[in-house]
Parts: structure tokens; C-alpha cells; sequence
């Protein structure tokens, strides 16, 4: 089973079922399957900006932050599992982290690239989601 949570700031008209389609697509492509738990929050940008403060040190907003779990042990009693660098949990599902996505630099984005907010959705969601599956860019 693969649980993708998705929470928004209720001023955004977010479509979540189609940011849950584009993490199971993406989940597909790059062949994960099993219990697995992502969390896809959006958020506006004075949330960002603080998030990106506190865990980057970067004082301004960003568009999107991952924040795998992978904490060698921690109060809630994950383990990591050094071989794979994810998490295995107590209850059998593995969590591999959050993604943070500020919608209005989303929108701004989509407006620069002359795209659809859904179109620039899709493209940091699976930004986001390869980065929870350790798949980094250059």
C-alpha cells in the first residue's frame, strides 16, 4: 500500500488527487513499490521562508524542500537501514520523508516557464520525490 499525504493552505486551489498520481507515477518509473508513506505539503511563501531559514540557513523562500527520513535513531524509534538509506520503521511501512512546495513561487514559476501550475506541480513533485528516493541532480 503507498500513502501519499497531501495537505495545502486552504487559500490555494490545489488539485491533491493529481499530486497523489504524479508521486504513484514516479514511484512506478522508478520501480517502488510496497508500504510506503510520502508527505506532500503546500505551503505559501512566509512558511517557506522560515522552513528554509531554520534547516538550510538560507533567509529567503524556495520553491521546493525533501526532507528524507533517515535518521539513524531517533525518539520515535526509526532505524536506518545503512545498505538501502531508508528508514525502517516499527509498524512495516517505510517513510521516506516530506516535500515541501511553496505554491505561490509554484505559480510564479509556471508563469515564467509558460506552464500550467498543474504542468509545474507534476515537475517539483517528482523533483521532490527522486530526491526522497536519493535520486539527485547535478
Amino acid at each position: 500500500m503507498i500513502n501519499i499525504i497531501v495537505t495545502s493552505d486552504p487559500r490555494y486551489q490545489v488539485n491533491k488527487l493529481a499530486i497523489q498520481a504524479s508521486v504513484l507515477d514516479i514511484l512506478k518509473r522508478n520501480n517502488v513499490t510496497g508500504n510506503i508513506e510520502i508527505g506532500v505539503n503546500i505551503v505559501g511563501d512566509r512558511k517557506m521562508h522560515e522552513v528554509n531559514k531554520k534547516y538550510r540557513g538560507i533567509d529567503s523562500t524556495t520553491n521546493i524542500l525533501s526532507f528524507a527520513l533517515e535518521d539513524p535513531v531517533s525518539a520515535s524509534g526509526l532505524q536506518h537501514v545503512r545498505n538501502l538509506g531508508f528508514v525502517k520503521s516499527p509498524d512495516k511501512i517505510l517513510k521516506l520523508g516530506d516535500i515541501l512546495i511553496s505554491w505561490p513561487e509554484l505559480q510564479k514559476d509556471a508563469a515564467a516557464a509558460g506552464v500550467s501550475t498543474e504542468q509545474q506541480a507534476r515537475y517539483l513533485v517528482e523533483h521532490g520525490t527522486k530526491h526522497l528516493l536519493g535520486i539527485h541532480h547535478d
